[in-house]
């Protein structure tokens, strides 16, 4: 419903942080530096929201564009789910989706996950996973994003449908077909 009223309004509602949140930004920036500093011959772009070349209303904001061909996920998490992160070999899969998202929205094909946390011994602190685009996994998260955007302006449309009385002005909203761009 959040996202239903924040496109009503054209307004977002501020991100709730906690103190986590607001460490892994505070660390980000040593985490990409460090990660420039490891890798060999890397350019890293800090960029913003990029939209999905087709689907309208679907777009990401990767924490920066890599070269010409790769993209950059940074997380800061807690010690725990950092060791785990090391000792699996993987992101969770929360994560695997979100760069699999901006793998889409900027054509790019891979994503250097970064997972920091300055707490531990240098040797421990930074770990880095090559994410390679699986276009299966491409596939699903397109078709899951249409259904979604779908039950959006459903929901939309809805809302759309009250009966304007003379003591309320109605405004109503139109969504972009979600296919077309």
């Amino acid at each position: 419903m959040q996202l239903v009223c924040e496109t009503l309004t054209g307004q977002r509602e501020d991100i709730k942080t906690n103190q986590a949140i607001e460490r892994g930004i505070a660390l980000e920036p040593q985490a990409r530096a460090r990660y420039c500093l490891n890798e060999f011959d890397v350019t890293v772009t800090e960029v913003g929201f990029i939209p999905h070349p087709s689907i309208a209303l679907f777009g990401a904001s990767p924490d920066g564009l890599v070269n010409d061909d790769g993209l950059i996920e940074i997380k800061c998490p807690n010690t725990t789910t950092h060791i785990e992160t090391i000792l699996t070999g993987k992101p969770k899969y929360e994560y695997l989706l979100q760069m699999h998202g901006q793998m889409m929205c900027t054509g790019r094909n891979w994503c250097d996950f970064v997972s920091y946390d300055d707490r531990l011994p240098p040797n421990l602190a930074y770990y880095k996973i090559r994410i390679i685009k699986d276009d299966d996994l491409v596939n699903e998260i397109e078709q899951a994003v249409q259904v979604f955007i779908e039950k959006l302006k459903s929901e939309i449309n809805k809302i759309n449908q009250y009966v304007e009385t003379p003591w309320q002005t109605r405004t109503s909203v139109t969504l972009p077909d979600a296919s077309a761009n």
